[in-house]
């Protein structure tokens, strides 16, 4: 009995199609990328020639590409993405990545639809929801643990994604709206000004300050190394990096490492398949540290914990390296183990807490030379490294290479011989080739050649196993011969895989329109056109608010839900510490003031104030061109 075998899949970003490639490279088993437009990275668009170009270079490998059309969208923008749709489709794409549920009321191409982050979707009832509306895979909340996640799992089938590596947004995703509040810019559309990033003064409903100055919203970077079996065990098939708008060695350096801990578990367990065909090598190894970070967390994934917050900076400040001893005419030592390279770049912590970094422009052992000391390094100080010079000048070049195994096979036929190609997915392709048989006058020799020369695939995405020879007796044939038919099977093949790539299938809604888990949306369900306003009316929803991004909401609202507390941060959370109550606290900023209500009940913290005045919102920035 053949035992299933469950696809994992690596799911790695992609800012354009030249990332995306190096990505598949470097062994993700599917990537995700914007279009032109009404994807929720702005500054990430592509065109729908990359796109193809893309897809074509994936599917060689029996890899996928998603495109990100997740954006909430106006009345005036649906025709237009419904065309951009069947673009993406005809261009090769194997799935829409969707927010707006205003898409399904329209004629969208055969093509698999899967719930971006920004559906909200961290309980099973809205899981289950989206599966019956016809949903292929999902992108759970990041802020969900991993039992919450197997109780997910237990009652969908749904193939669930989960954000193993990145950056963190504060709030749930699709719930954040201080952005629009504050500049007009939305980030259900894809323009979210980052206010989480700010610094801020933390004070109490007495007015007592907690904290000056510290990034309060401004989460670690989601790390899940630790993880990824109990993920894997919990039901995550796939396993998202973050990073749209981040650098190629960011990508490149992140999908190796996660390659690499999936492969070890696949190794190892033989329930598991990779979900792509191929395996990379590199030439460099992968460290999570070296690339850009605010410290690790792996969030909430076994439950609330401390520090969880990047409080001090927003920034990368990188591995602890030393601290300074001397300071001279140019140049500072220190009392470091790891060596240093000519273009590091290093960091310090000055006296107001902020990141003052410089470039060493010589290093020569433990002194370094920089381009300038900044006035506040002081002897004792701790010095970080953000960037290793040889470590990103290593990613800077080709370093990867993946290539699909393959076993040739050479026989005999009665006009002359036959090369058979056989690669690790069962694809086969043989061509004939008719040629006198002519008896070797070094039988050895001709043996030893015939093997070298049927196993030369080094230009071509495949790697050979010692190739089988099944000849009744040595053969002389010539080189050129060989070649000729081995580069000939390589094409045979290469097209036979072409030919076998098969798109997945659009999911089929169920029959009868499931009822939407709510009969009433405020604000928080980001209706912003008539045709999500039908979608949800036809799922039994009775009360239906307009999306924040129409200005209606005047008064005080939750700009932002989040399940980081900083109660609990501050050790005040009334379920840890006896005779506190949950009083509202401020955050301020400058002139801005947010309030924050807590919810115990749910766990959560809400972050409340209005929109500025005279903010609207800049319909047709994210138009396609």
């Amino acid at each position: 009995m053949t035992r299933i075998q469950h696809p994992l899949e690596l799911l790695a970003p992609a800012k354009n199609a030249d990332f995306g490639i190096e990505a598949i490279k470097h062994g993700a088993d599917a990537v995700y990328i914007g279009g032109p437009a009404f994807g929720a990275r702005y500054g990430a668009g592509n065109s729908i020639e990359d796109i193809a170009r893309l897809s074509t270079f994936a599917h060689r490998f029996n890899a996928r590409v998603f495109v990100a059309l997740n954006t909430i969208l106006h009345d005036n923008e649906l025709e237009d993405a419904r065309q951009l749709a069947w673009k993406i489709y005809e261009a090769g794409a194997d799935a829409l990545i969707i927010q707006d549920m205003g898409l399904l009321e329209l004629d969208l191409p055969p093509i698999q639809l899967h719930a971006s982050t920004q559906t909200d979707n961290r309980n099973a009832a809205k899981v289950k929801f989206l599966e019956d509306a016809g949903f292929s895979q999902l992108v759970l909340a990041r802020e969900l643990s991993i039992a919450e996640v197997s109780a997910i799992a237990r009652q969908t089938t749904l193939a669930l994604e989960y954000f193993v590596h990145g950056a963190l947004c504060v709030a749930y995703s699709g719930q954040c709206f201080i952005s629009h509040a504050h500049t007009g810019r939305s980030a259900n559309r894809g323009e979210c000004s980052q206010a989480c990033r700010l610094p801020y003064t933390l004070v109490d409903d007495k007015g007592k300050v907690i904290t000056e100055d510290q990034h309060l919203l401004s989460m670690k970077d989601n790390n899940q190394s630790e993880n990824i079996l109990a993920l894997i065990e919990a039901g995550v098939s796939s396993f998202k990096i973050e990073g749209r708008l981040k650098d190629l060695s960011y990508v490149k350096n992140i999908t190796a490492h996660y390659r690499r801990l999936l492969d070890a578990i696949i190794a190892a367990n033989p329930a598991y398949r990779r979900a792509s065909s191929g395996y990379s090598t590199y030439t460099f190894t992968p460290q999570p540290d070296k690339t850009f970070n605010r410290g690790y967390t792996d969030y909430f994934a076994g439950g609330r914990q401390d520090d969880i917050g990047a409080f001090d900076s927003p920034s990368f400040v990188g591995e602890i390296i030393g601290n300074v001893l001397e300071i001279g005419d140019g140049f500072f030592t220190v009392d470091a183990e790891k060596p240093f390279n000519n273009g590091d770049g290093v960091c310090f912590y000055d006296g107001h807490g902020e990141v003052v970094g410089m470039r060493i422009n010589r290093a020569e052992g433990m002194t370094l030379f920089p381009a300038e000391i900044p006035e506040e390094l002081t002897e004792g100080a701790t010095l970080f490294r953000n960037r290793d010079q040889e470590f990103e000048r290593a990613l800077e070049k080709d370093s990867a290479e993946r290539r699909i195994a393959i076993q040739p096979a050479f026989s005999e036929t009665a006009e002359g011989f036959r090369l058979t190609l056989t690669d690790e997915d069962g694809i086969s392709a043989s061509v004939d080739l008719p040629h006198a048989k002519e008896v070797a006058k070094n039988a050895e020799r001709a043996l030893a050649t015939l093997q070298e020369n049927l196993g030369k695939f080094g230009n071509t995405l495949f790697a050979a196993s010692s190739p089988k020879i099944e000849l009744t007796q040595p053969w002389f044939l010539p080189v050129g011969a060989i070649n000729a038919l081995r580069r000939e099977t390589t094409e045979k093949l290469e097209a036979a895989r072409q030919a076998a790539y098969q798109r997945p299938l659009r999911a089929t809604p169920a029959a009868n329109p499931a009822p939407y888990p709510q009969d009433e949306l405020t604000y928080l369900g980001n209706v912003f056109n008539s045709k999500a306003r039908a979608f949800y009316e036809k799922h039994g929803v009775k009360l239906i608010a307009d999306a924040y991004e129409a200005n209606q909401e005047k008064g005080l609202v939750s700009l932002m839900i989040t399940r980081h507390c900083l109660r609990y941060s501050f050790n005040l959370c009334p379920k840890e510490v006896k005779h506190l109550k949950p009083d509202p606290m401020t955050l301020v900023n400058g002139s801005e003031k947010l309030i924050l209500k807590f919810d115990c009940k749910a766990c959560e913290m809400h972050v409340i104030g209005k929109m500025k005045k005279g903010v609207k919102l800049q319909l047709g920035t994210i138009r396609p061109s």
